[in-house]
Formats: C-alpha cells, structure tokens, sequence
C-alpha cells in the first residue's frame, strides 16, 4: 500500500468519530473527539498568531494525560514537529533536551515545571501549563493578548461552534521529519532521534493490517506505558487516534495493582505492556498458586485442568476481553514465558527500537516460536551480519520505511550507525531461523568477553538470577575478571515477610551455588552486591548499563 498522510488520517478519523470518546484520564475527565478537535483548533490559532512555522520544534513534559494526547496532536496537525520529553527525567535533563532540540514552544505539567526555570531555556517563545493550556511564560506582551483574545478569536472564526467539515490538517508527505524523540539508550547518552512520517505510516498501517485488524472505533485501550516513548505512543495512542479508539491514560504511577484495576474496569481490547509488568503478576499471584498445587500437576490430564483454571484467571484478571498481550521494550524471563506458552496464555513478544519508530518484529501469539520475537513486519528488512545468520550471532540490521533519519545535529553518530551500504545497526545481535523468525541474543555492546574468549550475554544470566525469590532486578557487570550480579531486592516484601534487611541479603547470597548450577562454567557469578534503590532506567525501562560497568 502507498504512503498515506498520517495527519489526514487522523483528520479523517476526527471526522468520523466526532461524538466518540477519543482521550480520558482514567477515573477522571473524557474528552469526545470533537473536543478534542477544538482544543486543538484553539492552538492552531495560538501557533499562527504567535509566529510558530510549519517544522519548528514543539516541546512536550507530562505524565501521561488527556491534554498530553491534545498537544501532540495540535502540533502534528499544525506541521510543526513534536518533541515528547520523558517527564521522569532531571530538570538539567529536561533543560538541555530543550534547548538543544531548539524548541519555539514547551508544554508542560505543573508538578514538573516546579523543577524547571525558562531562564534556563532562552530559545523559548512560550511555555504552556499543560493541563489548562494556560501560559506560564511569553517572551513577549502581544503573545499574552493573543492567549488572552484566544476564546474570543475562536468564537469569530466558528460563530456556529467547529464542525468536523472544518477540519483541513497538515498534510505530511513520506520523508518529512514527524517527530523527535530523545532516548538515552542502555549504552550511551541521549541522542534526538528524527522520525520520518513514513516510519509512523508503516506501523500505523501494520498495526492496523496485521497486528490488530479486529480493532476499531469501539475498542478501548489503557495508556500504561511512557506516553512520551515510541512504543507507547504508537501503539496507545497514535494508531488508536487513526481507528478512532478510545484511550484512557494512566495517570498515575502504574503499579501492578493500579493497573490491574484499570483492566478491569475498562476491560481492553488488546494490552500493549513491558515483560516486568506481566513478570511481577506472575511472580505475585501465578507462581504461589502454582506452587501449592505442584503435586496435582504432575497427574495427567489434571494438570491440563489446573493450567486451564490458571490461564482463565490471568485472562479475567486482565480485563477478559483483549485478543492478545504484547510485550517489548526488554527481554522477557525464560521461566515466565514457558509457563505462559505451557497454558497457552495469549501473548506475543515483538522487538523495536526507537529509530524504528519502533516496530523491527512481531507474530500474533498464536504463531509466536519459543524464544522468538517474531519476523519483519512489512515494509521492514532484517539482516544478520555473520557468516552463518542461522547459527552464528550477528548483529541485527535494518533497512526499509520505517528506519529513522538520523540523529538531530550529530552527523557523526548518524554516520556511525549505518553501514556502507545504508543498513541501520541496531547493537543487537541475534539470530535468524529458515523461516524468518528471529531470536535475540543480547546487545553487542553488553557482551562480555569470556575467560576463553566466549562471548557472555549478560541478560541470559540475569533471567536466571531474576527468578531467584526477592530478587526484583538485576545487572551482570565485569568486574576484574570475573562476573559480579548488582541485584536490588524486595526489600518490602522481605519485611512483611519477618526478614531484616540483612536476613533477606544472606538468603540472597546463599542461593549463588544454585544461580551458578545454571549457568555455563565460563559465566559463573563470583559474586553479588546489593543496590540500595532501583537501578536508573532509560524511557523504555531498560536499566542505563553504562552507568554500571566497571
């Protein structure tokens, strides 16, 4: 299929579902999509009267909420280029990301803003409270006539009210810069990643093709997962804005029980979500249950009744209605998937990157393959650079519509991260089957040299040592030769439990000869550290592993 406006689908889809809910905070206010079209024809006409051209930079610093959808959107639409900032970063961060993605306007939260300073970002014309779209700063008076006349402009502009014939947004055409999106990765520093229009058409149209046909204006989705991050927007937000969906966004911390509460109410029609959030509801409520009937699951025939019992409950328990889970942004746990593919649980594990806006794999659940994340979705070409990329690891490199730009104002790392022949090098590697499947097998730039030149994938120990009981997460580290394991306990379960925090750490430390009974002689653990507080994580909850290495 051609290359379709992404702003004319979403104008299309405006157009059609104007009296439909589009954007609600859970247990809190909805906006109709017809609402929602105001509110962005208001800061059309704030952007026009304020100077803002089609490609400047637009800001955005929220936690997940209705108006965050409403500012995106109004600067897609406008043709100016959004740029979602992570609202968990440190106000320096936040800063500098800023200035140096020469933003003209800057949405943002309250409660961030409390952090902030606009004597700290000169470029700014106008910095918007986000949840009331009042001004917190404008460089100049007229930019506050123009706030203050908006309501008035609007209503002489519309004296009927805005109907969906009204409606004319940008169109954008194939290699025009959408977005940037700024990601400081698990190996480096924050790099602004330039993302095509195309590269949002084709995991719009895959979404809408392959992944989730049965979606449509009459599903609803639950917002959990970093908004300001590709794989959330795309698949929470930006797809279901084009079918006319209706997105309730997590405005709250999303904790294991918030979340569970919110499915099921909402009951959602498919679960976009990372391998941690379905590992802790497995941790916490399958394995005990599990557990206690291990001897009856050993009897045939009642075990298939047992794992039936439990896969009806997992379902039930996440709203009892989606067609499937689909998990990435980080490896998922070997124990937790084999159970999970034993009781035949609908879920499917995909891989993408930020430069892939992110989309690079994906099967449904039912043609999923054990280890796998899947084949290249269309429009989308895989390659493993080895000699034998069905045995021996390569890097995995792509190339097709939905590969990036390059990095804003850095030509070098731009350059560094294609081959001569213009293949993107994600720094994964992996391996890739007869079929086209393919199977990762760490990141290159985690690899570990071992004592006899083996290579060691760090997260494969790492799963193994994640299964351990209080054990929330861990790194693997080189450290003078040998392998220590940076583990961050349950602490608070440990406590409820009657253990001190020194018990809880002996324990720990006691089941290393069993860590190390599963694992290959040349990667054993020598020995484990504790972190006091959880590791720094990236906006896809990948742990920064360059801040651990010694």
């Amino acid at each position: 299929m051609e290359f379709q406006s992404v702003n004319k689908l979403l104008e299309k889809s405006f157009k059609e579902n104007w009296e439909r809910d589009a954007l609600s905070n859970y247990q809190g206010t909805t906006l109709k999509y017809k609402e929602v079209a105001e509110r962005i024809e208001l800061l059309h006409i704030a952007f026009a009267k304020c100077g803002l051209k089609k490609g400047d930079k637009v800001a955005l610093c929220s936690r997940n909420q209705a108006h965050w959808g409403v500012c995106f959107l109004a600067a897609t639409t406008y043709g100016a280029v959004p740029v979602p900032i992570l609202h968990e970063f440190k106000p320096e961060n936040i800063h500098y990301l800023v200035n140096h993605s020469d933003a003209k306007v800057f949405f943002v939260d309250e409660v961030i803003w409390q952090g902030l300073s606009e004597a700290e970002m000169p470029g700014l014309e106008v910095i918007v409270q986000m949840n009331t779209l009042n001004y917190i700063y404008a460089r100049h008076e007229d930019l506050v006539t123009v706030r203050k006349n908006l309501m008035h402009t609007f209503s002489q502009m519309y004296p009927e009210g805005l109907k969906p014939e009204h409606l004319n947004y940008y169109e954008d055409s194939a290699d025009e810069l959408a977005l940037i999106n700024y990601t400081s990765g698990t190996s480096g520093f924050s790099k602004g990643v330039m993302i095509p229009y195309r590269a949002l058409w084709c995991n719009i149209r895959f979404a809408g093709e392959t992944a989730e046909p049965q979606m449509n204006c009459e599903s609803e989705v639950v917002a959990m997962l970093p908004s300001a991050h590709m794989y959330g927007m795309m698949f929470e937000f930006l797809f279901e804005m084009t079918i006319g969906a209706h997105v309730h966004f997590l405005t709250r911390t999303p904790s294991p029980k918030v979340i569970m509460k919110a499915f099921s109410e909402i009951h959602p029609d498919i679960i976009i979500a990372v391998p941690l959030i379905i590992e802790k509801v497995y941790k916490s409520q399958v394995k005990p249950a599990v557990d206690r009937h291990k001897s009856l699951m050993r009897i045939p025939i009642v075990d298939q009744v047992i794992q039936k019992k439990i896969c009806n409950s997992m379902i039930e328990a996440f709203g009892g209605r989606f067609e499937e889970v689909i998990l990435g942004g980080a490896a998922f746990n070997p124990e937790v998937e084999n159970f999970l593919r034993k009781i035949h649980f609908p879920f499917t594990v995909g891989y993408g990157m930020t430069e892939c806006a992110p989309l690079i794999t994906y099967a449904k659940w039912w043609k999923t393959r054990k280890g796998s994340c899947g084949m290249p979705i269309t429009g989308c070409e895989v390659r493993i650079d080895s000699k034998n990329p069905y045995k021996e690891p390569g890097e995995i490199q792509i190339k097709g519509e939905n590969v990036f730009l390059g990095y804003y104002k850095n030509p070098q790392a731009t350059k560094s991260s294609f081959t001569n022949d213009n293949w993107f090098k994600t720094g994964d590697i992996g391996v890739i089957d007869y079929d086209g499947y393919l199977y990762l097998r760490g990141r290159s730039k985690c690899m570990i040299l071992g004592p006899s030149g083996q290579n060691i994938y760090p997260e494969e120990l790492e799963a193994v040592i994640n299964n351990v009981t209080y054990v929330v997460e861990s790194l693997v580290v080189e450290d003078d030769g040998g392998l220590t394991a940076l583990i961050y306990p349950d602490y608070h379960q440990g406590e409820l439990d009657g253990l001190s925090g020194e018990e809880l750490e002996a324990r720990i430390n006691g089941s290393l000869p069993e860590i190390n009974k599963l694992l290959p002689s040349y990667a054993q653990i020598r020995k484990i550290e504790f972190m006091p507080e959880d590791f720094e994580r990236t906006p896809k909850r990948s742990i920064k592993r360059y801040l651990y290495q010694r």
